[in-house]
């Protein structure tokens, strides 16, 4: 089994089961039995009520959160089968990650935030690649002040979060909440970027409460409770 195998079929997730322990009720079940598929080519919207288990699901995705029953499979990769070392190494080279608490360096301003990606993967930071970041900086309208990131808004925040995770054009984009800080009509730009991140082949999944998200979306898999119980595709 190759490591860090492209996920030329997408992603299919196969009765993953998730638990964590809390000292005052015992073992909350975050997510009980879950399946579903993921195709290239398309946004995926996860939707569901708070505490439903949306987000467990887009770190099990990701190789973050490792479920105790199922598999995460990638390509020719079980994710979840590969060491902590691997499963960094796999997600590095493969998944685009935005948080919903964004988790941009405070000191530095937003060029530096944009170019971790390759220092993580210890990729040259050559004039092409500085000039990719510029010009998704640009394309989401963050602010070229200088000055770290800890005083720009939280909406410019996120939107250096979303330039990061698409620095090293990742075949895999996973959002959590990707729209919640903005504007109307940055929200609206955003959507259209991640529509249009799907149509250029990329696997998209985002975690949202956003109805024009969910709009643009062609496939919206309802939890509820740790399980699903909607798969609605376009």
């Amino acid at each position: 089994m190759t490591a860090l195998a492209q996920p030329a079929g997408g992603l299919a997730i196969r009765s993953l089961t998730v638990s964590f322990a809390d000292h005052g009720a015992g073992v909350i079940r975050a997510l009980a039995g879950v399946s579903a598929q993921f195709a290239p080519g398309r946004l995926t919207a996860i939707v569901g009520p708070s505490g439903s288990g949306k987000s467990t699901l887009l770190h099990a995705m990701a190789g973050i959160v490792v479920p105790e029953q199922g598999e995460v499979c990638c390509g020719e990769t079980v994710v979840n089968r590969l060491d902590e070392r691997r499963r960094d190494a796999w997600r590095l080279a493969n998944c685009g990650m935005v948080f919903q608490d964004f988790r941009l360096i405070d000191e530095l301003d937003a060029l530096g935030n944009t170019l971790l990606p390759a220092q993580f993967r210890r990729v040259r930071v050559s004039p092409e690649l500085k000039a990719r970041a510029d010009e998704l900086l640009t394309r989401f309208e963050v602010p070229q002040r200088a000055g770290p990131v800890a005083r720009f808004s939280r909406g410019e925040q996120q939107r250096v979060a979303l330039a990061r995770a698409l620095l090293l054009d990742p075949p895999l984009i996973l959002a959590d909440e990707p729209t919640a800080s903005l504007d109307a009509g940055n929200g609206q730009r955003i959507a259209q970027s991640l529509l249009d991140l799907a149509r250029a082949g990329k696997t998209v999944i985002a975690v949202t409460h956003d109805d024009k998200l969910m709009a643009a979306a062609d496939h919206v898999l309802t939890l509820r409770a740790g399980c699903i119980v909607g798969d609605a595709g376009r």
